[in-house]
């Protein structure tokens, strides 16, 4: 039991802890202005190469090294990427407020243009990690990038298509336009089939992790368990009304140029 639960709350803490630097590093560099957002993602350029080194030195290794190298490296990829989007560096071609009574698929189309940098940078991403793990023993950096991957892009669809909260505390300043494109209000059909693949992600991985047979076996799928949940979780957060945002809020300053209306 302590061998399967040390992963899963390392799972927490690694998420936890790094959305919480993204987020500090992103509202350091909206406060400082200027170039400050391309040095915060020049800044983590080592954090980049950390995370290919881990994924290359994970490809032969089965032990436990090679899955904890696995997950950290791609995690830590994503996150770099994710600070290139969030520091407003990577994000899309339109920056510009969506249009009141913009509906449709010209809505859509819009939406698309002010994050496709984005998403093809997320793309790039993934045929990368598929590429350095084809034929590699170990494929737990595959799975982590794919489940990081499709959440996004489910929790984007989400959030466009409507769904009753959405925090909108910790979007940066460059990326306030980004809100008018989000949709509050009831859910669509797209929410109980995210709903419903995740929890069977959540199942799939709990009957691998449960009919492991190796020490190794279980850390992966522990940890592959974990990240799923979260996945699924932060999908329920868009409905249930928890204070989410509390999770970070006491660990970074207080934002620039924010309505009062959105610090609580």
């Amino acid at each position: 039991m302590t061998q399967t639960l040390l992963p899963v709350v390392a799972a927490i803490f690694v998420w936890w802890f790094a959305t919480g630097a993204i987020l500090l590093a992103v509202r350091w560099a909206d406060r400082l202005g200027g170039p400050a957002h391309g040095m915060v993602l020049l800044g983590g350029v080592p954090l980049l190469a950390l995370g290919v080194a881990g994924i290359i030195t994970s490809l032969g290794e089965a032990g436990l090294w090679g899955v904890y190298a696995g997950f950290l490296g791609a995690l830590a990829i994503w996150g770099w990427i994710e600070m290139a989007f969030l520091t407003g560096i990577v994000v899309g071609s339109e920056t510009r407020d969506c249009p009141a009574g913009l509906s449709g698929w010209r809505r859509f189309v819009r939406a698309w243009n002010t994050v496709w940098h984005h998403e093809v940078a997320l793309l790039l991403g993934l045929l990368g990690v598929v590429l350095a793990t084809s034929g590699g023993a170990n494929q737990v950096a595959l799975w982590t990038y794919l489940i990081l991957f499709a959440a996004r892009i489910s929790a984007k669809l989400n959030l466009f298509l409507g769904v009753p909260r959405i925090n909108l505390e910790f979007v940066p300043i460059r990326l306030s336009h980004l809100k008018s494109y989000f949709r509050r209000g009831p859910i669509t059909v797209a929410f109980p089939i995210s709903i419903t693949l995740l929890s069977l992600s959540v199942a799939c991985f709990v009957e691998r992790l449960v009919a492991a047979d190796t020490a190794a076996g279980q850390i992966e799928f522990a940890l592959l368990t974990a990240l799923t949940a979260l996945a699924l979780l932060e999908h329920w957060l868009m409905v249930v009304p928890l204070p989410d945002a509390k999770l970070w809020r006491w660990m970074l300053p207080a934002p620039k140029n924010l309505p009062q209306e959105e610090r609580h």
